[in-house]
């Protein structure tokens, strides 16, 4: 069994290609939601919706996030009577948000709706939130603390980051289903998708005692690197670490897990890392990373899954079980 921590476009790609090779029993994908917040009245969950409708196979091919065919009748009508537009709703994503919040505010928990609306759009494999509380990923930067969706949307990611903190993480505690995961005699690998460390795993490995557990747990912990080439494939990673003073490249990557990692996966085009990654004593394995079409995310999650059997079992051979 998998748990994958996940958050954004690129993180639900793998995902994607892992729920193609393992079956639901098999796969539990954990997912941020620092991003969430409260938006005209509704309950916006951009992280969770983005790894639904891509396992779904419904996610706008062009943007990775939202809906395939979306109509903006809403937006329009919203704009003539001088309303809030900046973080655009499209008209069939909106009833996800409706239906979210109606469910919320009955009293279910995150966790039960997402199941639900998953269901409703016939996806299997397990999706769930990494906790119940609020975490609000908070953005310190050159204009200011902003909110995620602040900067991310409303700024287009142009103020300096400074640093990154998530509001109320101490105070949360791990989704029971997140919880239980981790918790399982058969759990083979964690795997961290190829999201955006500060702003998509960050919020996740904030969450009270998330790091503690998947630190001591004892199976292979291995990463996607982000970073192609010095590039982000998508969104702004490297603008963040180059701001923060980083290297941007899959070792400037590890460094922000701090000795999580027991392995990471990188691109051939950045090979050359392979020496630093080791002298921080992250194991590496090199492919072809990115994620263009369906066939692409098969195959780098296959190669995910048989660098992990192999850390799994080079592991296994040193402590002689």
């Amino acid at each position: 069994m998998i748990v994958a921590l996940a958050g954004g476009v690129g993180g639900a790609k793998l995902a994607s290609g892992l729920a193609a090779l393992l079956r639901p029993d098999e796969l539990v994908i954990v997912v941020n939601t620092g991003d969430d917040f409260d938006h005209l009245g509704l309950r916006i969950c951009p992280d969770l919706d983005t790894m639904m409708y891509t396992l779904a196979g419904v996610a706008n091919p062009e943007l990775g996030w939202g809906l395939a065919g979306e109509t903006w009748g809403f937006m329009e009508a919203l704009a003539r009577l001088g309303g809030d537009t900046w973080f655009r709703l499209g008209d069939r994503d909106l009833a996800t948000h409706v239906e979210r919040t109606r469910r919320l505010r009955a009293g279910a928990a995150l966790t039960d709706v997402t199941a639900e609306l998953c269901a409703s759009y016939g996806v299997a494999h397990p999706i769930v939130p990494m906790c119940e509380q609020s975490v609000r990923t908070i953005v310190h930067t050159s204009d200011g603390a902003l909110a995620f969706q602040d900067y991310f949307v409303r700024h287009r990611c142009a103020p300096t980051v400074r640093d990154f903190s998530y509001a109320g993480a101490e105070q949360a505690t791990p989704s029971a289903a997140f919880a239980r995961a981790l918790a399982r005699d058969d759990l083979h690998a964690i795997v961290l998708c190829p999201s955006n460390p500060w702003l998509s795993l960050g919020p996740i490995l904030s969450v009270s005692s998330v790091r503690e557990r998947i630190a001591t747990r004892g199976v292979p912990v291995v990463a996607v690197s982000p970073i192609i080439g010095g590039r982000a494939v998508k969104g702004p990673a490297a603008k963040i670490m180059d701001e923060l003073g980083i290297e941007v490249s899959p070792s400037g990557v590890a460094s922000f897990y701090d000795g999580m990692l027991d392995g990471m996966l990188i691109d051939d085009a950045d090979a050359a890392h392979v020496p630093a990654l080791l002298r921080l004593g992250v194991q590496a394995s090199v492919a072809q990373t990115l994620m263009a079409n369906a066939a692409d995310r098969e195959r780098v999650a296959g190669a995910v899954l048989a660098f992990a059997e192999s850390l799994g079992a080079r592991s296994r051979a040193t402590s002689g079980d």
